[in-house]
C-alpha cells in the first residue's frame, strides 16, 4: 500500500493565502473534540449537498457533492480544481489552530487502494507543526501537496504561533490520479497488513469508550488473538 506520496500539483499559493486573509467568517470547529485538543476548525467549500455546514464529509455515505456558497469567495481554488483530471468528493480548508493537537486516528477505508484519495495542498504552516504518518514525520511545506493514506493512523500537532491551513481535497482515483500517484518521485510505501487494520480497529473501538464498541472490540481482539495462537 502508499503510505504518502508528494505530487506535482502546482497551484497558486499566494492568491490562496491572500484570499483566506480577506475571508473571516464561516469556520466551523470540527464537532467531534474526541479526535482534537485546541482549536480546529474547516471552511467547506465543496460538500454532501452542497452545505457549508458539513465539514467532515467522509463520515456521509452515497451523498451527491456539490459546490457550497462559499466557493465563488475562491478564485484560486476554483483554478485548482480545474486542473485535476479526477472526479472530485470534498474541497475544504481544515485550519489547526497554534497550541492545537489532533489525536492518534484514522479515517476508515479512505486510502488510494480503496478508490479514494485525500490530497493535502499546504497553504499556510510554520516548522513547528508536526504531521506524523504512523510514525514518520511527513515535511508538508507551504505550496507543497501530498497524499496521504488517511486510513493509516496518523496524528498533528502544531507547536508553533501561527495556525497551520491546509486545503483538503477528497477525489475518486482514475488512470490519472493514479499515475500522479504511483509515478511520484517521493513516495512511501509498505506490504499490506491485515493484522494491522484488525488492531487499528480495535484502537478506534476503543476510544470511543462505548458499550456497543467495546463489546465489538472485544470479539474482534479474541479473533486476532486465536488467529494468531493457530498460526504460532
Amino acid at each position: 500500500m502508499i503510505r504518502f506520496a508528494k505530487l506535482k500539483l502546482p497551484f497558486n499559493i499566494e492568491k490562496m493565502q491572500t484570499e483566506l486573509s480577506l475571508f473571516k467568517d464561516g469556520w466551523k470547529a470540527h464537532f467531534n473534540k474526541y479526535y482534537y485538543e485546541g482549536s480546529w476548525a474547516g471552511l467547506a467549500l465543496r460538500s454532501p449537498g452542497g452545505q457549508s455546514k458539513n465539514i467532515i464529509p467522509e463520515l456521509i455515505t452515497d451523498a451527491v457533492y456539490m459546490d457550497t456558497e462559499l466557493m465563488p469567495s475562491f478564485p484560486s481554488v476554483m483554478e485548482l480544481v480545474s486542473t485535476l483530471k479526477c472526479p472530485i468528493k470534498s474541497v475544504r480548508f481544515l485550519n489547526l489552530q497554534a497550541g492545537a493537537i489532533i489525536k492518534p486516528h484514522r479515517d476508515n477505508e479512505l486510502a488510494f487502494e480503496k478508490g479514494e484519495a485525500r490530497l493535502h495542498f499546504t497553504v499556510i504552516t510554520n516548522p513547528d507543526v508536526k504531521f506524523y504518518i504512523e510514525d514518520d514525520k511527513v515535511p508538508f511545506k507551504e505550496g507543497d501537496c501530498w497524499y496521504m493514506n488517511a486510513n493509516l493512523m496518523h496524528r498533528v500537532s502544531n507547536e508553533g504561533s501561527t495556525d497551520r491551513i491546509h486545503l483538503i481535497i477528497d477525489c475518486e482515483v482514475n488512470n490519472w490520479l493514479s499515475e500522479m500517484i504511483t509515478l511520484s518521485d517521493e513516495v512511501s510505501s509498505k506490504e499490506d497488513d491485515p493484522e494491522y487494520d484488525i488492531s487499528t480497529i480495535i484502537y478506534e473501538l476503543r476510544r470511543k469508550n462505548e458499550k456497543g464498541t467495546n463489546r465489538l472490540a472485544d470479539e474482534l481482539e479474541k479473533q486476532l488473538n486465536d488467529a494468531k495462537t493457530n498460526n504460532a
